[in-house]
């Protein structure tokens, strides 16, 4: 277990190396600035007690010189400061975009909903969303604080040693005290906010799961039991969020109690010397005014350093459970991700010529799928049948380029279908699948492919070919409704229809339909059945996964899966 720990430990710092790397120059301008402003607080705590010990002696020096010189170094400083700002924002900003792009980028090329615990796509969203802003924070204040804690204390302490041994002493005990705790502390915090972000993200995965089953849920009559689960999943999340607080709240006690003492045992020593009732710890004469006072102003930022890395240690241990999630989320290999590069393609008139040779998929449970050879030219119908189960979903996936086959090879119109030429072949298919997805935006720009500027005479056509001119009168905006991603207020029958429309719009060299009759209406079934044959006619080929016998004897052919060796 504790090596477990270590390795993920381990693996989720090297990951926010490697994030930060491409933008270190950042970080060390960033940490340079910071420590730059910090120091100059030392000669500008120097000029203050210059002339508030002056006004203490005898004579009343008043001289001018001391407040310009902090007048000026307080400029300096804040210039400094905004320097550093900036430079940890720009880090900042650019690593949590190129984390989360590329992450989106990788994602979006899975074959299908990872179905792992914690991966899931509501978890997927609080790790890129909320999850992943939580890094800023640490990539702000962490490294300028540790670069203050490793340079200030020692000098200050070395120049308090040059005035009074004794506060030397004094900042030497109380200082090593609180990293020691700290560290102490450290560990259960980040142990403590990997489970928070664990529960954060199991939390939407259940939420997720729950409203997409809102109506079984009813259905079943499982109301109260679903709110129990709930009620109790939120007490779980509310449980490791108040451990991370207590720790938080813990660490704080600790810091702020070895400073205070270690401040006000310098103010002590410093104002019984100044009168004269403590003549041990300075070098021969007793501590000057301006001495004590600089000593008292300097005392506070030998520990400031020590609570900045204490508030920066708790930003770095939720990054670094971030970080930890990041490394141990699944990866797409080559073999379970999307073909292609994402680019935009357009269809080419190439005449249409769809062969397989020797497909074979493993299943994530090891379970070998065997496909027989195939082929389809331009305005031929062919059905795939078989039992639930044996494949059919997978192939049609597999033939747009959805999933990459483990052994065999698609060729399209002549070429090896690979990442070079998916972009490519996807613009040349229409996909209908069993439960239709709406894009969120306006049905024109569904039904037309997004085109710019709709042919509206040929939209009319596509919506009347389609059996799908009424569709559109009922709804409330017409074309301009958005349905949503799972086509609220359409029927599953009315959703097909329209997902014929738009074939019927792009008129794309093969559509792949998965189910295009299941679970409607004999009247509703015959109606897009006739769809098909009618897109069929004007040179469009047809390959169906289906179990319905009336849809796959209207095709020219029909493949059995299952039989194949």
């Amino acid at each position: 277990m504790a090596r477990h720990q270590k390795q993920s430990n381990d693996k989720g710092a090297a990951l926010l190396r490697t994030l930060a790397q491409p933008y270190r120059r950042h970080a060390r301008r960033a940490m340079f600035s910071s420590v730059l402003s910090r120091l100059l607080w030392l000669p500008q705590a120097g000029a203050l007690a210059v002339f508030l010990g002056g006004l203490l002696a005898e004579g009343h020096d008043t001289a001018l010189w001391p407040i310009a010189a902090f007048a000026a170094l307080g400029v300096a400083r804040a210039l400094l400061d905004g320097l550093t700002d900036l430079e940890v924002q720009l880090q900042a900003d650019r690593v949590v975009g190129a984390t989360r792009q590329d992450r989106l980028a990788q994602e979006v090329r899975r074959t299908k909903d990872v179905t792992r615990p914690g991966e899931g796509s509501a978890a997927l969203a609080a790790l890129l969303g909320p999850k992943l802003d939580l890094m800023r924070s640490y990539l702000t204040r962490y490294a300028p604080a540790r670069a203050r804690v490793v340079i200030l204390p020692p000098v200050i302490l070395l120049l308090s040693a040059t005035m009074s041994w004794a506060v030397a002493l004094v900042l030497l005990v109380a200082g090593p005290l609180i990293p020691v705790f700290m560290a102490l502390i450290g560990m259960a915090a980040r142990d403590a906010s990997r489970k928070q972000m664990d529960e954060i993200g199991s939390m939407n995965d259940l939420l997720l799961e729950r409203l997409m089953a809102l109506v079984d849920i009813r259905l079943l009559g499982a109301t109260d039991r679903v709110t129990d689960g709930f009620e109790t999943e939120v007490g779980n999340l509310r449980d490791r969020t108040m451990a991370v607080l207590r720790i938080a709240f813990l660490s704080s006690t600790v810091l702020e109690l070895f400073a205070a003492l270690g401040v006000a045992m310098v103010a002590v020593y410093v104002g019984f010397s100044l009168l004269g009732e403590i003549g041990f710890g300075a070098y021969g004469t007793p501590l000057s005014p301006v001495e004590g006072i600089f000593l008292l102003l300097i005392a506070p930022d030998y520990f400031q350093p020590l609570r900045d890395l204490a508030a920066a240690w708790h930003d770095r241990a939720a990054a670094l459970a971030v970080a930890d999630e990041l490394a141990d989320r699944h990866a797409p290999t080559e073999d379970s991700r999307i073909l292609g590069r994402g680019a935009a393609a357009h269809p080419t008139d190439v005449p249409l010529r769809l062969v397989t040779c020797g497909l074979r998929q493993v299943l994530p449970n090891g379970r070998i799928l065997r496909f027989p050879d195939l082929q389809i030219g331009a305005g031929e119908t062919l059905a795939l049948t078989g039992v639930s189960g044996v494949g059919k979903s997978t192939l049609l996936a597999l033939l747009a380029g959805l999933e990459s086959p483990h052994h065999g090879a698609i060729e399209v119109d002549g070429a090896l279908l690979d990442d070079a030429t998916a972009d490519a072949w996807r613009a040349r298919l229409g996909w209908m699948p069993q439960f239709p997805v709406f894009p969120d935006s306006p049905l024109r720009d569904f039904l037309t492919g997004g085109a710019a500027e709709p042919d509206r005479t040929r939209l009319d056509d596509a919506l009347r070919l389609s059996d799908a001119t009424g569709i559109l009168k009922r709804l409330p905006d017409g074309l301009d409704t958005r349905p949503g991603e799972t086509g609220g207020g359409l029927s599953g029958g009315e959703a097909r229809r329209l997902g014929l429309a738009r074939a019927f719009y792009t008129r794309p060299a093969l559509v792949l339909a998965d189910e295009p009759t299941a679970d409607l209406d004999r009247t509703t079934a015959s109606l897009i059945t006739e769809s098909l044959m009618l897109l069929a006619q004007s040179g469009t080929a047809i390959l169906c996964a289906t179990h319905d016998p009336e849809l796959a004897a209207r095709l020219d052919r029909e493949i059995q899966l299952g039989d194949a060796p």
